[in-house]
């Protein structure tokens, strides 16, 4: 068939450039920036978070998380970090993505040196209070 003969869906997209998206971080000041996109962008299915994370922060000395349904995926573009997972610590760069299932507990650090930036994302959650899964206090205890 030729293309005029095909039925094609029709295509609808939005973008935006968002100059003061909601920083998660912002109560955490020299803690970096947690930026979430998915309300600028009226995203029905999937959350983005663009995570800027100064040397020596992130999670490495506090609580562990989950979720009930979302699994994350953590896109590293820039700088070195280590994920803990459960038992397991790896380091990821740039280029490295990590699928995290919801119920495994999880953090991330920027070890150094310099910053480090991450893209996060999972689906939407229509609730999050009740997507969020047990924390873990002392979960990654500082060395």
């Amino acid at each position: 068939a030729s293309l005029g003969e095909l039925m094609l869906p029709t295509i609808t997209f939005d973008h935006v450039r968002v100059d003061a998206p909601p920083d998660w971080m912002a109560e955490y000041p020299g803690f970096g920036e947690m930026l979430s996109y998915t309300q600028a962008l009226d995203d029905e299915q999937i959350a983005i978070t663009l995570r800027q994370m100064p040397e020596d922060t992130g999670g490495r000395g506090s609580y562990g998380h989950s979720h009930v349904t979302q699994e994350e995926v953590y896109l590293v573009t820039s700088g070195k970090v280590t994920f803990k997972v459960g038992d397991d610590e790896f380091v990821a760069e740039p280029g490295t993505a990590v699928r995290i299932a919801p119920s495994a507990v999880r953090s991330v650090h920027n070890d150094g040196p310099g910053e480090a930036e991450l893209v996060i994302c999972s689906k939407k959650a229509e609730n999050p209070e009740a997507e969020r899964g047990p924390h873990v206090e002392d979960f990654w205890p500082r060395d």
